[in-house]
């Protein structure tokens, strides 16, 4: 991370000049290559390697490197600042010490959002402190942890049962899917929430990266609420420059493919992950040209089910080791394997976490945003919440401790990519 920070420093300033003397572009060349190359280097030489030995049957040994943590979420960022540098959208930053804060802002650095240089740029040198924001980064942080020590290690929990049992059957495939769906969401978003919530106690305003995804009656519309910070750095730095959507048919499709087999491949030095890109590519394109106009005509709940489905069939490619359990687990959740529909094993689990797959699936929606909103619309509503939501934040830090000291260490499903 340090040599990171000192080569996405020093292409800021060589930008800069180059930008001056009419060679900015050569700049920014080495500055995307340099960055690029290293994540490369450390996150995906085994995959190639691998890959180069099953091709043309070679013995070239692994490298085995450790993945520096957080390296996918830093180099993004630094490759934001010297792309904006370049155009002219972001000031060069003289100050080595504020440029390595903002690559190395703890509070989002392991898992995101990835915050661009143009958010935090003023607040590198001025920020606000005050009361409200440190009261509002406690409870937003408080809501994030509970997030990921109530619902989504329990759905965790669920998943890891699901894997180790010997006694599956469709709907507990089913199950463990929607579970997985579900622990994702709370695991990811919760940790947004964290880092939020941090960044605003240290007087940072970091940008929203979730906004109640699975609520979308569109695959285009749940790529607008779900990992923002991600899906925006694309867009303006992959997509927009390819041409975007101000192109033919044929090269607008291509663009997508890009864009989505980057995205997959981002995640992770797996096949799934790339998989999983190309399959909303595949959804995407579909929308625009048959899907999206269908589903404008038929009721709201057709395209939410639609959404859902598509959903959760995707974060089953996504959780998979292998292409291998991918088919064995979509296989088992559509009669294809000789299992139950359901059986004993499965009832018990139905059971025991039911009102845990409830309550997660209430508070994957605004509802208790919607309800929270209309009780503070009113001055006696107002005056109430002001003495129930400090009680409410101190009780739940208090319950997310005694899960914590009672459990096991279960790390952020996003420290992996």
């Amino acid at each position: 991370m340090i040599l990171s920070i000192i080569s996405g420093y020093l292409h800021g300033l060589w930008i800069d000049k180059g930008i001056k003397q009419g060679r900015g572009k050569v700049a920014l060349i080495s500055s995307i290559v340099v960055s690029i190359g290293v994540l490369l280097f450390f996150k995906y030489s085994d995959f190639f390697i691998e890959n180069i030995n099953s091709m043309f049957a070679t013995g070239i040994s692994p490298l085995n490197l450790a993945l520096p943590i957080g390296i996918s979420f830093y180099t993004f960022q630094i490759l934001s600042y010297t792309v904006d540098v370049y155009r002219g959208e972001a000031k060069v930053q003289k100050n080595i010490l504020n440029f390595a804060t903002y690559v190395s802002l703890f509070p989002q650095l392991i898992a995101g959002p990835i915050v661009r240089y143009t958010t935090v740029e003023e607040e590198l040198n001025q920020r606000t402190h005050s009361f409200e924001n440190t009261a509002y980064g406690i409870s937003r942080f408080t809501l994030g942890l509970g997030k990921k020590v109530l619902l989504a290690n329990t759905l965790g929990e669920f998943v890891k049962i699901f894997a180790n049992s010997k006694d599956k059957s469709l709907l507990f495939y089913w199950m463990a899917a929607i579970a997985f769906t579900l622990q994702i969401y709370f695991d990811f978003s919760g940790y947004s929430d964290m880092g939020i919530g941090l960044g605003r106690i240290f007087g940072f305003h970091f940008l929203e990266n979730f906004n109640y995804p699975y609520i979308s009656k569109s695959i285009t519309e749940f790529w607008r609420r779900w990992h923002m910070s991600l899906g925006t750095w694309f867009r303006d730095y992959v997509y927009i420059p390819m041409g975007g959507n101000r192109v033919s048919g044929v090269k607008w499709i291509r663009n997508i493919i890009v864009v989505w087999f980057l995205t997959g491949f981002w995640h992770g030095a797996q096949w799934n992950f790339i998989i999983w890109g190309l399959y909303f590519a595949v959804f995407l394109v579909l929308e625009k040209y048959f899907l999206k106009p269908a589903l404008d005509r038929l009721p709201a709940f057709v395209g939410h089910l639609y959404v859902i489905f598509t959903i959760i069939i995707s974060f089953v490619i996504f959780n998979a080791d292998s292409l291998g359990e991918v088919t064995k687990n979509l296989s088992g959740m559509f009669g294809l394997l000789e299992v139950p529909f359901s059986n004993a094993v499965t009832a018990y689990y139905l059971k025991s976490y039911g009102l845990t797959f409830i309550i997660a699936a209430i508070g994957a929606t605004p509802l208790v945003a919607s309800i929270t909103k209309k009780l503070i619309s009113n001055k006696k509503g107002q005056q109430m919440m002001n003495v129930l939501q400090p009680v409410v934040i101190v009780l739940l830090l208090l319950v997310i401790t005694g899960y914590l000291v009672d459990g096991s260490f279960n790390p952020f499903l996003y420290f992996r990519f």
